[in-house]
């Protein structure tokens, strides 16, 4: 028994090694990484990837009555996750994500659970973002609607519209409750008018569309939980659920690449 067990566990440590390396920004990571206060709450999520810039995602207490209320609390299991109850973390940098729409193409990847999604912005429950707080919210966000189904999309800032060709959304199946799914959205690199695309615990994509490039846009701060810096209504646009992983790169992964992180992360 224990050697099977740390035979396991030096064959998880191999393949969490073998991530792709190239361009990887975040990997949030809710087995590690994790600083609590007194209650038992995440006050710091440390990305274990990029930029020193992006290395720590914090509580974000303006806005709200409670300060601490918009903090996750971590979950014990296989996998360790962090829930979020209409809450999220920050991280405070403004800049370094912005080539994700411009062009430089990007992969996010998460492993997540879904819980009954509360009454916020109808059909808006975000699990990650970073769009712009005002002007015409330029980014990318990761959501569910009010029943969790769950889609993505990319926002240029050259139209407002909540969902046009300059906001695609790409949708989803529901999800099932009480297990972890694997989702991922990839959108292409260069000019003009790249590919976006949606996984759900599956290689072939459930959804594509076609994502025109402004490369004047100017997405924000990338939050967990939440779809922006929303310090006007904090937890309004947050989703109910638990997140395990969070991974994104600022380049379009290969089908070889995206197949391995699948694997790895199941």
């Amino acid at each position: 028994m224990k050697f099977s067990l740390f035979l396991a566990l030096s064959c998880l440590s191999l393949t969490s090694a073998e991530l792709p390396r190239a361009g990887l920004m975040v990997d949030l990571d809710a087995a590690k990484g994790t600083t609590l206060d007194a209650e038992g709450r995440v006050t710091t999520w440390t990305n274990q990837a990029g930029p020193a810039s992006l290395r720590s995602f914090v509580g974000q207490p303006k806005g709200r009555v409670e300060a601490s209320s918009g903090l996750p609390t971590p979950v014990k299991g296989s996998p360790a996750a962090l829930s979020f109850r209409q809450q999220e973390l920050v991280c405070h940098d403004e800049d370094a994500l912005d080539g994700l729409i411009r062009g430089d193409g990007c992969t996010w990847v998460t492993v997540l659970k879904v819980y009954p999604q509360r009454v916020g912005l109808k059909d808006v429950n975000s699990f990650f973002g970073n769009l712009r707080n005002g002007q015409k919210y330029e980014g990318l966000w990761g959501c569910l609607d009010d029943d969790n189904t769950v889609w993505w999309g990319a926002r240029n800032g050259l139209t407002f519209g909540r969902f046009d060709v300059n906001n695609p959304k790409l949708v989803g199946p529901k999800l099932a409750e009480g297990r972890f799914h694997v989702l991922a959205g990839r959108l292409g690199a260069g000019q003009g008018e790249v590919l976006a695309e949606f996984f759900v615990n599956d290689l072939k994509a459930c959804a594509t569309a076609r994502f025109p490039i402004n490369p004047l846009a100017d997405a924000s701060k990338l939050a967990v939980g939440q779809e922006r810096d929303a310090i006007q209504h904090p937890g309004k646009e947050s989703f109910d659920g638990e997140i395990a992983r969070f991974l994104l790169w600022n380049r379009p992964l290969t089908d070889e690449e995206l197949k391995l992180v699948f694997e790895i992360l199941r």
